[in-house]
């Protein structure tokens, strides 16, 4: 019978496993956050302080401990204890630190070891002597990052298998006083041999953990803060965690939103897959697909139409598109006026290009030339093919993009009321009064930039911005700032 039930399990299993491998294949990450070992150990150590773990150290029932464990746990010592403990008014740790924490990866590739040192001061009272004796315990706690699939629910990273390491625990007096004094505190070290591992495990385990939960959902929390973008807003969210080396990687899809809250475009299948390059020495690194960069744009750079009195904004450039349409039609160039205008169109939106390190953003733009502002039809209508070299920078926090020029990479007579003639003409000054007009617009629109608040949220003053082949990469620029240990 037992063979028999074999099948529908193991079928079971498999169809389980199966899914799950297609979920995160159908799931195509278009941003990656990679969290180093210095990040994930400034973070747990921060959540330790938070959950006062030095304070609970600090608060460790030695004496409890020694009487429930006494001597290694031989019944036959019991009545040895007592005689002990009956010379020890007070038994307790007057101050208690943890050091830096150490995050190196284990022997299983895809999880983490953790080391927590641990050091601390005990004071015992004794009728023996009028001071306190004191002696410094140090040990070791241990505990593994790996990730959890067996719970219902998406796969996370959990923190198990905490106990002190083997052979890190020492014992030793600060100060040496009386024989008989030096030899009870001797035979209390050798008591709280056995029992100071169980306690720790015990009394700090459970902390730990607590410690590294809250870490990653905050890390989760982190990466889902929206992302203002005009009138829109881009989130995050997790898709599926992992480990990889030393480091964290959090895989994301993404979603564009309108102001009402209504999702408009998911990013969770890309057309290409997202290259992830390799941490080396930075601390974290936060990469975004080209895809979410393009919709980014977009958001920012919507279609938009707008007019210029050109001779009273740009008197230089109406003299120069005054003897630039002579060249076509001497009656189209006097009926140019003072209050001349200059409309542009910009169709659709903007589309960005990453190519070898290198940002490019193309549009299309229909440009008229009215005679005046009481005229109700341009002299000529042109479309534009333009494009512009593009460069990200970091300022307070925010990722902008600087439009450094534009060109007029193709340009079509649409309509004209002077006559047929070759556009390229006015291809010189077509293009200054885009680079005078347009490109300070949409720079004054992109010039918000979009917040990074996560660079200051794990304990950076600034980043800066790369191009790869696919991707806009987001690293620290400044010096980093670790922090102190836990201490009591």
């Amino acid at each position: 019978m037992p063979g028999k039930m074999a099948g529908p399990w193991t079928f079971t299993l498999l169809c389980s496993l199966l899914a799950a491998t297609m979920i995160q294949a159908t799931l195509s990450p278009t941003g990656v956050l990679i969290l180093g070992p210095k990040v994930i150990k400034e973070k747990l150590t921060q959540e330790l302080k938070d959950h006062h773990a030095a304070s609970i150290l600090q608060q460790l029932p030695l004496l409890s401990a020694i009487q429930e464990k006494p001597a290694g746990g031989i019944p036959v010592l019991g009545s040895l204890v007592n005689t002990i403990l009956k010379r020890i008014i007070w038994l307790k740790v007057t101050t208690a630190n943890i050091l830096q924490l150490q995050v190196k990866p284990s022997a299983n590739d895809q999880q983490l070891l953790v080391r927590i040192p641990l050091d601390m001061v005990a004071g015992l009272n004794t009728p023996l002597v009028k001071t306190i004796v004191e002696f410094q315990m140090e040990t070791e706690a241990q505990a593994i990052v790996h990730m959890d699939t067996s719970a219902r629910g998406p796969t996370r990273l959990v923190l198990s298998d905490c106990a002190t390491s083997q052979g890190s625990l020492r014992i030793q007096l600060l100060n040496k006083l009386s024989l008989p004094v030096n030899s009870l505190a001797q035979q209390l070290m050798n008591l709280l041999v056995p029992a100071l591992p169980q306690l720790v495990k015990n009394q700090l385990c459970p902390v730990l953990e607590a410690s590294f939960n809250d870490m990653y959902a905050e890390l989760l929390q982190l990466v889902k803060v929206p992302i203002p973008l005009s009138t829109d807003h881009l989130e995050f969210d997790l898709l599926f965690p992992a480990i990889k080396g030393d480091t964290i990687q959090l895989y994301l899809g993404a979603k564009l939103l309108d102001s009402q809250g209504n999702v408009t475009k998911w990013f969770n299948n890309s057309a290409t897959s997202l290259t992830v390059p390799t941490l080396d020495n930075t601390q974290f690194s936060l990469i975004v697909s080209q895809d979410i960069v393009k919709a980014t744009v977009a958001a920012v750079l919507p279609a938009e139409e707008f007019m210029v009195l050109l001779d009273s904004v740009l008197p230089e450039m109406a003299r120069r598109l005054k003897s630039s349409i002579g060249l076509i039609s001497a009656k189209a160039a006097d009926a140019l006026g003072p209050t001349q205008i200059v409309k542009i169109l910009t169709q659709d939106t903007p589309q960005f290009f990453m190519d070898q390190g290198r940002a490019k953003v193309a549009q299309l733009v229909v440009l008229e030339v009215f005679p005046s502002n009481e005229a109700l039809r341009p002299l000529f209508t042109v479309g534009i093919e333009a494009s512009s070299e593009a460069q990200f920078y970091t300022k307070d926090n925010r990722l902008i993009l600087n439009l450094n020029n534009i060109s007029s990479d193709r340009i079509k007579l649409m309509n004209s009321r002077i006559g047929w003639f070759q556009p390229d003409v006015l291809k010189n000054i077509i293009t200054d009064i885009l680079l005078s007009i347009l490109v300070p617009n949409q720079n004054g629109k992109l010039r918000s930039g979009v917040p990074v608040s996560m660079v200051k949220a794990l304990g950076f003053e600034a980043a800066e911005s790369s191009l790869t082949q696919d991707a806009l990469v987001l690293t620290p620029a400044a010096l980093w700032k670790p922090s102190s240990p836990v201490s009591q």
